[in-house]
């Protein structure tokens, strides 16, 4: 493995093989992140979601649960994650209702993830937007089978010894 390349990635030992970091010396701070994700759909399919006539439920509640499952098991699916004490995981979905040019409406998941932990909260925030598309397109491939997922993102996070990065801002 390249020299300079071992010494960026921390999830690698000396030999090259992958580890999971210590940081058990580093302090507990107030740690967030924010993820989003798109899923585009037919507008008949969105107009559903919307009026809770999709015949497995409550599309939306549903994908807010399952934002917070994914979040508290984020370790058991990235090997090298910390299982951390999540204080919060919150979900929101704004209508993207400007067709693309399939002519696809979709949904913006958006979640935010909480802890006071010695390391980020990021793939908590992911695997949360994640899961909350996944359940969207369960609850509806019956009826939309075309349905994408697209744009699964980091679009923030505070905390730690790197402070607070933005989506489109400088790194």
């Amino acid at each position: 493995m390249n020299e300079a390349l071992k010494d960026d990635l921390a999830h690698f030992s000396a030999d090259g093989r992958a580890r999971m970091v210590d940081v058990s010396g580093k302090a507990a701070t107030r740690r967030t992140a924010t993820a989003s994700g798109v899923i585009r759909m037919r507008p008949a399919t969105l107009s559903r979601i919307r009026a809770g006539t999709v015949a497995k439920g409550n599309v939306l509640a549903v994908a807010d649960v399952a934002a917070v499952m994914a979040a508290k098991r984020a370790p058991e699916t990235i090997p090298m994650c910390h299982a951390l004490p999540l204080s919060g995981v919150e979900t929101a979905f704004g209508e993207i209702v400007e067709p693309d040019g399939e002519g696809c409406v979709g949904l913006r998941a958006t979640a935010s993830v909480a802890c006071a932990g010695p390391t980020g909260v990021e793939m908590e925030a992911l695997c949360a937007v994640s899961a909350a598309l996944l359940t969207i397109y369960d609850m509806c491939k019956a009826m939309d089978r075309g349905m994408r997922i697209e744009h699964v993102q980091l679009e923030e996070k505070r905390g730690g010894k790197s402070g607070t990065w933005r989506r489109g801002t400088a790194s």
